[in-house]
């Protein structure tokens, strides 16, 4: 090819045959001149010729046909899946642009309603509902935040403020890069400030009364009643390789296998729970739950020494191997624990001692039907009163466990974790009264900037939770905010469920009397 410009998949690129003419014919010019176009030669060579490319950890070829930019749609109703562009990152240093910008469907998908826990997205932003998000409210969020991000034209910044407990924000951000993919060009433009650590610190009293200003918006993983944090789904549905927890997907994919294992019927009749006991005083009392010389509260409750474990390749704590027990208890950490969601998988009756805290769908579970609630002051009675219940009423109890993992199963599958960040964050976006900017500090983050560097378990989670390509299916439709009414009827039912329990119980010991 002897033109010194030639067309590439409707691109135009300057031709290596004119490169390498010119190299032969300037022989005396300066080696810093050959280098530099060396450099043009690899550049071309590696976009247009045979990039290395990276799907869910197998190096591929990815075709010529890439188009940079460009509108994906799929007529055929099955995803284009497209690979990461490592070559070109390591090469550049820069995010390669051969992703979709947008992506059209070809009619909405108007039979997926979202579960109900999405009405809450409507709940946490109403502190904003009538003022907007501002600027200076924004920048208010900072002091505790441990990064800022902002999404500008389907593209995502970071400004780092703090180092996060092990990498607590690295799969968060991770989390949001695959929802970009998932979704390109659907997410508005929009800035945010993010706190990793457990506790909520936007305390509602703080923004109470005539004179108060509005509250800093400050996006988390769980707030409780008295706080106004954005609760956001937790860094572990992505992988935490600290401790080996697989990223979602092939996790429930082992928790509903580890299900099969062992009937219900068969299961031990006891209530299960393994943790550690060190990071809450909650948890401590729970221990003195467990089996003795003198009582058996129908616990069996192990202590989770994790620097052991680490030691022994944590061969004794793989979560599909603990459904063998017909109860699973669930209690709070230092806060909300990334625990609850694997327990109710179980199929096991969750014993859930009343929270403080809640993550971003836990307000969607109901006791007697999702759960059974467990009094945080009076553990042991509580769950001993729980266990002779459900092995005496076996049906019912069985119909609970079930229930709780149908909902982990369908309502928490990964489309409706990435649909809930869609639909909180474009909400999210409809309340900012300023044009977000980049940051001078912040930094553009890409798929290849995070997955490519990476290495050792921190890369085997990140291509195992990879978004391969554009979803071909629109979002789940959001549910309409609740009314005053219903949101009262919603929260009196839980209510009168768990009083309904205290009776009961209380029935229960009156007769051992």
């Amino acid at each position: 090819m002897n033109t010194d410009v030639m067309r590439a998949n409707g691109k135009q690129a300057i031709s290596t045959d004119t490169i390498w003419r010119t190299l032969t014919k300037s022989t005396g010019r300066s080696v810093g001149v050959v280098s530099v176009l060396l450099l043009v030669g690899a550049l071309i060579s590696t976009h247009f010729l045979d990039t290395t490319t990276l799907v869910g950890g197998l190096a591929q070829i990815s075709p010529l046909s890439s188009k940079t930019g460009a509108s994906s749609r799929n007529k055929s109703g099955q995803q284009i899946e497209i690979a990461l562009n490592c070559s070109e990152y390591e090469l550049t240093g820069t995010c390669p642009k051969h992703y979709p910008t947008t992506v059209e469907y070809e009619a909405p998908n108007a039979d997926a309603t979202c579960p109900e826990y999405f009405r809450w997205i409507h709940e946490d932003l109403r502190p904003w509902a009538y003022t907007g998000i501002t600027l200076d409210m924004v920048e208010r969020a900072r002091p505790t935040a441990n990064f800022r991000l902002v999404i500008v034209n389907g593209t995502a910044y970071m400004e780092k403020y703090q180092d996060a407990f092990q990498t607590r924000d690295v799969f968060t951000l991770w989390g949001i890069l695959q929802l970009l993919r998932k979704y390109p060009g659907k997410i508005p433009d929009l800035d945010l400030m993010f706190d990793c650590v457990d506790w909520p610190v936007i305390r509602a009293v703080d923004y109470g009364g005539p004179n108060a200003t509005t509250p800093p918006p400050l996006f988390r993983y769980c707030k409780d009643d008295e706080t106004l944090d954005i609760v956001f789904p937790d860094w572990s549905f992505w992988g935490w390789p600290e401790i080996r927890l697989k990223s979602w997907v092939p996790l429930l994919n082992d928790l509903m296998e580890g299900n099969q294992r062992v009937k219900w019927e068969e299961r031990e009749p006891y209530a299960y729970w393994k943790g550690n006991p060190e990071v809450a005083e909650t948890r401590q009392d729970l221990l003195k739950c467990n089996v003795s010389d003198t009582h058996d509260w129908g616990a069996r409750v192990f202590a989770q020494n994790w620097t052991e474990e680490r030691t022994q390749g944590y061969k004794t704590s793989n979560l599909a191997s603990q459904c063998a027990h017909r109860f699973k208890i669930y209690v709070e950490g230092s806060a909300w624990s990334v625990s609850e969601k694997y327990i109710l998988a179980c199929d096991s009756v969750t014993l859930l001692v009343t929270p403080r805290y809640f993550d971003f769908f836990t307000r969607g579970l109901k006791p007697l039907h999702h759960y059974w609630p467990i009094k945080p002051d009076d553990k042991c009675r509580s769950i001993k009163f729980a266990v002779d219940w459900g092995n005496s009423h076996l049906e019912e109890a069985k119909a609970m466990g079930k229930a709780a993992s149908e909902f982990i199963k369908e309502d928490l599958k990964v489309d409706n974790v990435y649909d809930y960040m869609f639909h909180l964050l474009n909400e999210y976006g409809k309340l900012m009264l300023y044009k977000p900017t980049v940051p001078e500090k912040a930094v553009e983050l890409c798929s290849e900037s995070m997955a490519c560097p990476a290495n050792g378990a921190k890369k085997d989670f990140m291509m195992e939770s990879l978004v391969k390509g554009p979803s071909v299916t629109s979002p789940c439709t959001m549910p309409s905010p609740y009314d005053p009414a219903s949101l009262h009827a919603f929260l009196s039912e839980k209510e009168n469920s768990m009083k309904r329990v205290d009776e009961w119980e209380k029935k229960f010991y009156e007769k051992q009397r």
